[in-house]
């Protein structure tokens, strides 16, 4: 079951010049919708299998294009949807540890020579505005990590730096939390990393073609009221570009697929003292001309 966020949280709605695409839930359907001007016209409608996924469909049939014909499409005000998170079943969820040479020196390590991959499932999805439940024996050292996120739109196997671009549909704003206790006992990251509700994503799918240059875009991550990330993507160790090559060269990026680049410095483990998420706090990550994910953490 989801919460809406109070009135008093961060505000997570689509703001009114944003356009793109969004999964949403309309008069109990879900569906896929192309946003701009504050309206939304309905491309498709997800069908009620359990492993369906309309925008990864619409990206295999060309349904999702901008230029698509619109005729007799419904359009609704976008306050009339209920925004989910942008894919629901990708192929697979790459994120790259440490790369923000800032955040591997807070953290201790030494910053790679290469991206350092590593996978979360799509049980880990959830919306802006929904609540991320969590155990309670992963919440003792629950963190969070503001990141950029990237959303595949072509097959791309082994395509090199200059041609990885060309196979981005969009980006979204993305939170990587993360319960560090489990993540170092376990001598490895998935449980700590991958639980259910660990990868809020949103709002919406702003497409590249409006993102001018991925690497000059502001992350800003606020627990509570509070700013605890505030960087650039231009400090990135590897670009959206490189990332996209080097997995390419070793994984088939499939349509649909998400990429999260990495977390900036300022995460809550490596304070002094640690500044932790606790039971009902509200975690915001904000992308500059993306847009707004945020969620309350419940301890279950």
């Amino acid at each position: 079951m989801t919460t809406a966020l109070t009135s008093e949280a961060p505000d997570v709605s689509t703001p009114p010049a944003a356009r793109g695409l969004a999964r949403a839930r309309l008069n109990g359907r879900v569906v896929l919708v192309r946003i701009s001007q504050g309206h939304a016209t309905v491309l498709a409608t997800e069908s009620d299998h359990p492993a369906a996924d309309v925008l990864r469909e619409a990206l295999h049939t060309g349904a999702w294009r901008a230029d698509g014909d619109d005729a007799g499409a419904a359009r609704v005000p976008v306050e009339d949807l209920e925004l989910l998170a942008p894919v629901a079943n990708p192929s697979k969820i790459l994120c790259v540890g440490l790369n923000y040479l800032d955040h591997a020196d807070e953290s201790g390590v030494q910053a790679p020579a290469k991206p350092l991959l590593f996978a979360k499932f799509p049980n880990a999805l959830r919306a802006g505005g929904a609540a991320v439940e969590v155990p309670s024996d992963l919440s003792g050292e629950l963190d969070y990590e503001g990141e950029l996120a990237v959303v595949i739109g072509r097959r791309a196997s082994d395509v090199s730096r200059d041609e990885a671009l060309d196979h981005v549909l969009g980006y979204v704003a993305a939170n990587d939390l993360s319960a560090r206790d489990a993540q170092f006992s376990d001598g490895q990251w998935l449980r700590g990393k991958s639980a259910d509700g660990f990868c809020p994503v949103g709002p919406i799918v702003v497409l590249a073609q409006d993102v001018e240059d991925p690497q000059a875009l502001r992350i800003t991550t606020r627990l509570n009221d509070q700013v605890v990330q505030d960087c650039s993507t231009a400090e990135m160790i590897f670009s959206v570009a490189e990332i996209i090559s080097y997995a390419s060269r070793y994984l088939t990026l499939e349509p649909g697929d998400l990429i999260l680049t990495g977390t900036p410095p300022g995460v809550g483990f490596a304070r002094k003292p640690p500044l932790l998420v606790r039971d009902g706090d509200v975690v915001t990550v904000t992308v500059e001309g993306v847009g707004s994910v945020a969620n309350r953490v419940l301890v279950v």
